[in-house]
């Protein structure tokens, strides 16, 4: 098939009007999931964008972002990290704080899931407004990581998530404008 992924990807990605809440046009990925080729072409695709950025760890954030990231981490052959809500890990944690557009929110990490210095691959299924993004950029960078590349399978242009990452590189896959 000649068709480019994004497009492929489009086609499968299903809107869901007024979820979670009222007003919200939610981008739901679990069509895209449950066509395993395309889902492999993907990852492949990512690998491959990734590839050169040498990360040593992935990053993904709770919880769709482990979705994507747990096989491309497998698949660059790095180490894989889960950003969660506060309280879900086991081990000793970091946590930050961080502002939303409408309140604020707080992610967690294992204090020695990150080395200092170590190159990461942040990824999560949706950029939408960057606030998750960009506090995951924080927590990783707490740490002492360096965060060298950023990549979602989803972005949401006009909500301006981009703008909120600190200048680094993005990579989407599918992006509405």
């Amino acid at each position: 098939m000649n068709e480019p992924l994004a497009e492929r990807v489009r086609r499968r990605v299903r809107d869901i009007p007024d979820f979670p809440t009222p007003g919200i046009l939610f981008r739901d990925i679990t069509p895209v999931l449950a066509d395993a080729a395309l889902f492999g072409d993907v990852i492949t695709h990512f690998r491959q964008r990734f590839a050169q950025a040498r990360p040593d760890v992935l990053v993904a954030i709770e919880s769709r972002g482990f979705i994507v990231g747990a096989p491309l981490a497998q698949a660059l052959g790095v180490a894989f990290v889960p950003v969660r809500k506060p309280g879900k890990l086991p081990a000793e944690t970091v946590r930050i704080d961080y502002q939303l557009e409408y309140g604020t929110d707080a992610l967690e990490v294992h204090r020695d899931a990150i080395a200092p210095g170590q190159r990461v691959l942040l990824v999560d299924d949706v950029l939408a407004t960057g606030g998750t993004a960009a506090g995951c950029i924080q927590l990783v960078r707490q740490l002492g990581g360096n965060v060298v590349h950023t990549g979602f399978l989803i972005e949401i242009a006009p909500l301006g998530g981009r703008a909120r990452l600190h200048d680094l590189p993005v990579e989407s896959l599918l992006i509405y404008r």
